[in-house]
């Protein structure tokens, strides 16, 4: 069966390949012939996510899931949230929107955040959601080189180091992403012969 991943993420695309069933022939948006920047028009990550998926659905007419992903930090009432790609601005740059973050938790005292996963999936004309959240804490500088986004600067509850630290098979283990993507692998393993 082949299912769309609304993602333009190669290295993405592949791990969640290697988590799929073998029945599952994964494609990425340049695999089906879309280059388009899927507007992302929503309040929130749920919202999102509908967006992508029902954009390529309703589109190209093919089952797809897509993915949004936002940092909610406690002490700034769920910012960056939604806008979490683009906190600083529209370039999308990862290391001016750590530094806005830290700028605007410079004088506070709770720096309790999660990161959290919404994935959206459009198969056999139904529509389902799997959400994956990690809770941690937004650390005062940037510590490792690993990861993407906010992952220096994020450190997972019962961890002394970040995301950008931790190897790549223990953030997946317990990362937001690696949490949504699992209920989604399961959901496919279980309704699909």
């Amino acid at each position: 069966m082949k299912l769309v991943f609304a993602t333009h993420n190669d290295h993405k695309l592949h791990e969640v390949q290697q988590l799929l069933p073998e029945s599952f022939e994964l494609l990425s948006l340049k695999d089906i012939g879309c280059f388009a920047e899927i507007p992302e028009t929503g309040l929130t990550l749920e919202e999102n996510a509908k967006i992508k998926a029902d954009f390529v659905t309703q589109t190209y007419g093919l089952d797809c899931f897509s993915d949004d992903t936002g940092l909610l930090v406690d002490s700034l009432n769920g910012e960056p949230g939604v806008y979490s790609a683009r906190y600083a601005g529209g370039q999308k740059n990862a290391g001016d929107n750590m530094a806005k973050l830290l700028s605007k938790l410079e004088k506070k005292d709770n720096r309790s955040a999660h990161f959290k996963t919404v994935i959206h999936l459009n198969i056999n004309g139904k529509s389902f959601a799997f959400e994956g959240i990690v809770e941690g804490s937004i650390t005062e500088s940037q510590q490792g080189n690993g990861g993407f986004g906010y992952d220096p600067i994020f450190r997972p509850n019962g961890y002394i180091k970040t995301f950008g630290e931790l190897s790549a098979e223990t953030k997946n283990a317990i990362s937001h992403r690696g949490r949504a993507i699992q209920k989604l692998v399961d959901f496919l393993k279980n309704s699909t012969p």
